[in-house]
Parts: structure tokens; sequence; C-alpha cells
């Protein structure tokens, strides 16, 4: 049977939540971000609904140790309110302690989308405006414009082949070369803080639809890999896979009393977690990378406003930030809802918020306080409120927000580098 597959290219992308968790082996958040010192709203509103080794992410939030933070945006066309939350996410962590780092993956819209490197250009500096705007701080840069980033693909691409590419993707033999790099060098960009600043723990917020991407770096991070670190009963064995004698030797030497065996060294006395310290930095002394296995946080998408996913190749259904003000109150105005047929039937039955894209424009990003959307959620359910009314009160929302937001994009144009 073969491997089932999420295309991450999709412009119309429907993933099913749970299939998600049962068949790719994500993991729900809210038991991870319970350890959190404090929650952001995007995760206790339910808009982060997953995770892999977020753990070692919060325990690094928690414990102020270091960590990176990285995603990536295809400048395929004009950044729009559904790129917003992937953005907030990556300030956030940011703002928790961790190097921030976001890449324009132009090799990627270029190859996929057929993109012209000018067009490229000019919408990815639309988007690092957006992220500055945001608050972000950290290192940002194009794909085709980084160097070690490029070395860096062609090492990883070592460790990866077409049948790989195939099972995970759906490749096939039409598939473009360049398509394929691309993917090997998002899987760089996942793994570049760790070779631009030391290795550590590396958090990736993602759409769903972008898994496969983070499944793919995670195996090719256990890889590059010249030794596992075990814990057995009693102690703890580091195992070559393919590090030199004297990396292995460089082990024993760091641990009086401990038993070398062909391929392997044998440690007592001594936690996991500091031998795997030791051994990571032997490893980058012996021309390895040390490299951590990526951790990942999903987020559901905010629909469009005519259902569905909100996306640019559908312009009714996105609301872009340079748009007039004209528009984006008409697009509002024309947005479904989760009301009833009739105004009485409303009145007496109540709409369905989570239904309504409106709504969920409200909870994702026009809405930050809790208790505002819960009244706004209450008036709905209970049929107070008609969908014209709470219409007109969102759409007044968007206009002030993206004014407000347009000025803070201008005035981030000067931090952005090309």
């Amino acid at each position: 049977m073969p491997e089932p597959q999420i295309n991450p290219w999709s412009s119309n992308q429907s993933v099913d939540v749970e299939k998600l968790f049962s068949e790719f082996g994500i993991e729900p958040i809210a038991p991870a971000i319970s350890e959190l010192p404090c929650i952001p709203y995007f995760m206790s509103r339910g808009i982060v609904v997953g995770h892999r080794d977020y753990r070692q992410i919060a325990s690094a939030i928690r414990n102020h140790t270091p960590f990176h933070v990285l995603t990536g945006f295809m400048p395929s066309g004009h950044p729009h309110l559904g790129h917003l939350m992937v953005m907030k996410e990556v300030v956030w962590h940011v703002q928790q302690g961790g190097t921030g780092y976001v890449t324009i993956a132009d090799r990627e819209a270029h190859a996929v989308r057929g993109i012209s490197w000018e067009k490229c250009r000019e919408y990815g500096k639309e988007y690092l405006a957006c992220l500055y705007a945001l608050g972000f701080e950290g290192q940002t840069y194009f794909q085709s414009k980084n160097e070690r980033l490029k070395d860096l693909a062609f090492e990883a691409a070592t460790k990866v082949n077409f049948s790989e590419l195939t099972a995970i993707y759906g490749f096939s033999p039409e598939t473009d070369l360049a398509h394929a790099f691309s993917v090997i060098t998002q899987v760089a960009d996942i793994l570049f803080p760790q070779i631009d600043r030391e290795p550590a723990p590396t958090i990736v917020p993602v759409g769903i639809d972008q898994d496969p991407h983070i499944r793919l770096t995670r195996g090719v991070a256990h890889k590059l890999r010249m030794f596992t670190v075990e814990d057995r009963d009693g102690y703890v064995s580091v195992r070559s896979k393919n590090a030199p004698e004297q990396a292995l030797a460089a082990v024993k030497a760091a641990y009086p009393g401990a038993k070398m065996y062909e391929g392997h060294v044998d440690i007592r006395g001594a936690p996991c977690s500091d031998i795997s310290v030791k051994v990571r930095r032997i490893e980058r002394e012996y021309g390895g990378f040390g490299f951590y296995t990526p951790s990942s946080t999903y987020h559901i998408f905010m629909p469009g406003l005519t259902g569905g996913k909100m996306s640019s190749s559908i312009p009714e259904s996105i609301i872009s930030f340079y748009e007039s003000e004209a528009a984006v109150r008409k697009k509002v105005m024309s947005g479904i809802t989760g009301g009833k047929m009739t105004r009485d039937e409303q009145k007496r039955c109540g709409g369905e918020p989570d239904r309504c894209s409106l709504f969920l424009l409200n909870l994702f990003h026009m809405v930050t306080d809790d208790a505002e959307l819960a009244e706004i959620r209450r008036k709905c359910v209970s049929g107070e409120i008609m969908c014209g009314q709470c219409k007109k009160e969102t759409a007044e929302r968007v206009v002030m927000f993206l004014k407000d937001f347009r000025e803070k994009m201008d005035a981030a144009a000067e931090k952005i580098e090309v």
C-alpha cells in the first residue's frame, strides 16, 4: 500500500486533522503547551493543533536555554491575512528567547510556480515588511542568495533518494529536477540555524499541509549525525554511525572508566542529557554537524471568505494588506457566514460561529481579548445579533487593523536588505 501523502503545493488544501494525527504521528498540542510559562492565544484558542517534539522547545523557554525558530514563505504572490498566523508564531517564539530565522523560498517559487526572480524579490520584500511590522527580530534571507544554505542542501541531498521523495510527495518521472531540489533546499533551510549558530533545538511553525517537509528533514538530520546516544538499563550507549575512529576514541577519553567496543562506547555514572551535549561537541570537532532533530507546530488554516482555504488563486477569498478600504468592506460584507436563511430563524435558532468565515477571522486575528470574542460568540449563538451587523463590526475591525499594519509595514521598509 502506498504511503499516505499530503501535497504542500496545493492551492485548495483540505486536511483531516484527526487523520493527520493517526497516520503521520503528529501529536495534539494541548499536553505539551501545559509546560509553557505562558500560553499564547493561538495555542489556547485551538488554532495551533499539533506538534512534533515541542516539549524540548517548551523546556528551552521554561529554562531559558538556547533554541532557534525558523519558518519560510514562498513568494508566489502578495502576502495576505492567511499568512499572518505563522508570522505571529515566529515572533512570539523570538520574544520567548528563540533566535529567529526566516527564509524567503524564492527557489521554490521559481521551480514550482514559475515565478520570475524579479517577482520573487518583490513579493519577498512584502513578506519581510509584514514580519518586521509584527516585531520580528532575527536573520532573514532569500534562498537564492545564501551560499552556505546551498552547500548544506547539497550535503542533505546525499541522504535522500527519489524513492523517498516519491513516497513522501508523490513525485513522478515527470517531476522537474528543480522542483525536487527545491525540496532539499527547504530541508537545508530548516537545519540552517544550527550551522549558522550552535546546534540547538529548533522549532518550525507551519500550516498542517507542510508536514512532509518536516518529516523529510527530521530523517535527514538523523542521517547526518555521526553518533546515536541511547539511554540503556543502567548505562548510556554511544554508537557510531559513520564517525571517524578518532571521534569514537575522543568519546571514550572524555569519560574515564567507559568501556569501548567495536563501534560503540558504553558509559556509566553520567546523565544521558549531559553525555548527549558532550558527544555533539565532539562530533562537531571532527567535522560533523551535531544536529538536533527539528521540532514543529501545526496550525489550521484560516478559511477564506468564500469558504475553503484562503488562497491567492481565489482573489475573493483573501484580504491583502494593501487593498483599498472599499474593497475590504465589500469582501467582508460578502463573506460566508454560519447564519440561518431568514432573520426570524436566526433570532429563534441562533447562528453557527464555527462555520462562519467572519467569526473565524475575528478568532484568528481581529479580536485579541478572549472575553470580547466570547461575547461575539454568545450573541451569535443566541440569535441576539444578525449577520449583517456582525459583518459591519468585523469590517470596521479589519479596516482599522490594516490601516495600522500598513503604517508599520511602510516604516519597516528600511530594515529589508535584499
